[in-house]
């Protein structure tokens, strides 16, 4: 349920935003989501259609661009992508990798009218 405070906060932000810049409406919200993120696009766009009624981004598209996990091995330097069953290193099999990309979670970008 943590998507439904998330969603709110995404929905504050780009109004706020679209206020300040004079817009009558936000047509679309762009969003970053890494793969370790623990956030739900689905969730956030069905609590998005309920909490932006009667908002100037009533009716705008989300649109998700997801950042897949990678990882750097701290033995042998090796970077690869994060499969979601192992966080050992595929070259050396050591584990405790250091995460490079995947937490990611912020709105790049809102278009309004």
């Amino acid at each position: 349920m943590h998507e439904l405070g998330v969603t709110q906060n995404i929905l504050d932000i780009a109004v706020e935003h679209a206020q300040k810049a004079g817009a009558k409406k936000i047509h679309r919200i762009h969003l970053v989501i890494g793969g370790l993120s623990g956030v739900v696009s689905e969730s956030v766009q069905f609590y998005f259609d309920f909490v932006s009624k009667e908002t100037l981004a009533e009716g705008a598209q989300l649109v998700f661009e997801r950042v897949p996990a990678r990882l750097r091995c701290r033995s042998c330097g090796e970077e690869f992508e994060f499969q979601g069953e192992t966080w050992t290193c595929p070259s050396c099999r050591a584990a405790g990798p250091d995460i490079i990309s995947g937490r990611e979670f912020y709105m790049e970008s809102i278009e309004v009218e």
